[in-house]
Formats: structure tokens, C-alpha cells, sequence
């Protein structure tokens, strides 16, 4: 496949065998937790591991891995046993990705919990301040996802994402994932073209174009500005087709990657249903 459209694969067994797992599905690219999304701690990845990954990757055909952190993870948390939980799981991230020769790693900003947004966004950046000087030898970016907005979760507004970018001494290491489900739920309406022009008309004004990195396509189980995250399978949800359309169709966007993180079905079956269903609108 020469397009950038992927899923979300289990490495279950072996980091290796999600690529083995990619291309069952007919993916072009893929995403991965390096390590069980539930733990704070991963196992540790051996050279040999990391190597097997990488020659296996190599000869895939696949065009890009993206990591995407544990959900543990809140970096906008106060000084205290989750902050540092949480620095310590990012640090193991940065080095893991090092390590495997993934450039890109997708992560939420975070919750603010009881204090301001501006507090939780400050803690955001003193973070990744720390965390790029420990770890130089991480070269990529780190793609800040969009999100719903759920209670105190940060990133629903594309000012938030920029704001975390723009205070940072490190923004040639930032980038976006762009997730269409927790945009709709953010509010931002995608499903008409006069819509989705304004969505991308605001992301370029406020972040920049040049820092889309990467989509995560899922329809939405809720509606517009609900700021409830939940996916549906494409073009079963509250966002129906139209949006996946739209971006698959824009010349922008051709070279970045573009990952399902919807449901899997009983045995993976439908990430290759929702695939060809998204080849389907490419025109």
C-alpha cells in the first residue's frame, strides 16, 4: 500500500509481532504502546528486541511507527507521587523509543485536575523541559493529542495545544495528533466542509499546519461538544463519513500517517473492514 493509513496493533507476544500484525491488516502504518498500557513500569526491551523490531520493520514495507504513551501518564499533575510516576513512565518512553528507532510519540497533555488549565499547561512544559534535556538521545517529536475535553482534561482547544508549544524552549520537538473523534466532541464541527475548512483554517492560525504530524481516525459515539471520548467505527457514529472524506482527499495531508484506534471486532477482523472503507473515499 503506498497511502499513510494504519491502525493501532497489540504487541502482544513481542513488540515485533504488532508489525506482523500491521501487515495482516494491510496497514501502511502503525501505532504501538511500547509497552502494557495499564503499568507503570514496562518490561524492560532488550537489545535483541530492539533489534529484531527494527530489522522487522525495515523490510515490512511499512511506512512509519508511532508510539503512543501509557494512559497512566498525567504530566500536568501537581509535584507529588504522580508527577513523578508519570516522569519516570515519559522518561522510559523517550529512551524505548530511542532505542527502537521510533520518531514520533503520541501522548495526552494531561489533567489539570483541581487547579487552573494555565497551572496544568505550566507543568505540562516544566515537564518536558526536564525530560528532552535527560534524554537527548530521543531525536523525534512528541504529538500532542487533541482531545475531548473530558472534566479536566487538557488539549480540547487547539490554544491549549499551542500554548504548551509556545512556552516550551523545545518547540522544533512538538508536534499534533490530530484524533477527529475528540475534535467533534471538543466542539469543533469537521462533518461539514464549511466546518472542517474553519477547523483547519484555526489549527494553521493558532499551531501550524507543518505540525500535523499524525491523525487518529474514529467516528464519535457522541455529538458535536459533548466532550465525551468515545469511538465508533467509521462512518458509524455521530460524525458519519463525511470528515474522513475531507481529509483523505487533502492534498495537505497525503504523507501523514493516519491511525484507527477503533474497535477491533472478536479477532482484529475490522481494522481491515475500516480500512477499505477509508480507501473507499479516497477520490
Amino acid at each position: 500500500m503506498n497511502d499513510y493509513l494504519g491502525a493501532h496493533m497489540s504487541i502482544s507476544g513481542g513488540l515485533h509481532l504488532a508489525i506482523d500484525r500491521a501487515v495482516a491488516a494491510g496497514c501502511s502504518v502503525l501505532q504501538i504502546f511500547t509497552r502494557n498500557s495499564n503499568q507503570w513500569k514496562g518490561k524492560a526491551v532488550s537489545d535483541a528486541d530492539a533489534a529484531l523490531f527494527r530489522t522487522k520493520f525495515t523490510a515490512s514495507g511499512l511506512r512509519a511507527v508511532i508510539s503512543h504513551d501509557i494512559y497512566l501518564i498525567n504530566l500536568a499533575s501537581p509535584p507529588g507521587e504522580m508527577r513523578e510516576k508519570s516522569l519516570a513512565a515519559f522518561r522510559d518512553e523517550l529512551e524505548t523509543c530511542a532505542r527502537l528507532g521510533i520518531n514520533k510519540i503520541v501522548m495526552h497533555p494531561g489533567s489539570h485536575l483541581s487547579d487552573s488549565p494555565q497551572a496544568g499547561l505550566a507543568r505540562v512544559v516544566e515537564a518536558f523541559e526536564q525530560l528532552f534535556h535527560e534524554v537527548p538521545q530521543f531525536e523525534g517529536q512528541v504529538l500532542i493529542e487533541t482531545t475531548a475535553g473530558q472534566g479536566s482534561n487538557l488539549g480540547r482547544t487547539f490554544e491549549e495545544l499551542a500554548a504548551i508549544i509556545s512556552a516550551s524552549r523545545y518547540p522544533e520537538k512538538f508536534g499534533v495528533c490530530f484524533d477527529t473523534c475528540h475534535t467533534f466532541a471538543a466542539g469543533y464541527n469537521t462533518a461539514t466542509e464549511e466546518g472542517y475548512r474553519d477547523t483547519m483554517e484555526q489549527f494553521d492560525r493558532l499551531i501550524g499546519l507543518d505540525r500535523l504530524h499524525c491523525f487518529h481516525l474514529n467516528d464519535s459515539k457522541k455529538g458535536l461538544g459533548s466532550r465525551v471520548d468515545r469511538h465508533d467505527h467509521i462512518g458509524q457514529g455521530a460524525l458519519g463519513l463525511n470528515p474522513f472524506r475531507f481529509i483523505l482527499n487533502d492534498p495537505r495531508f497525503q504523507s501523514v500517517p493516519k491511525i484507527l484506534e477503533t474497535p477491533k471486532g472478536d479477532n482484529d477482523e475490522m481494522d481491515a473492514v475500516n480500512l477499505a472503507l477509508l480507501r473507499g473515499l479516497v477520490m
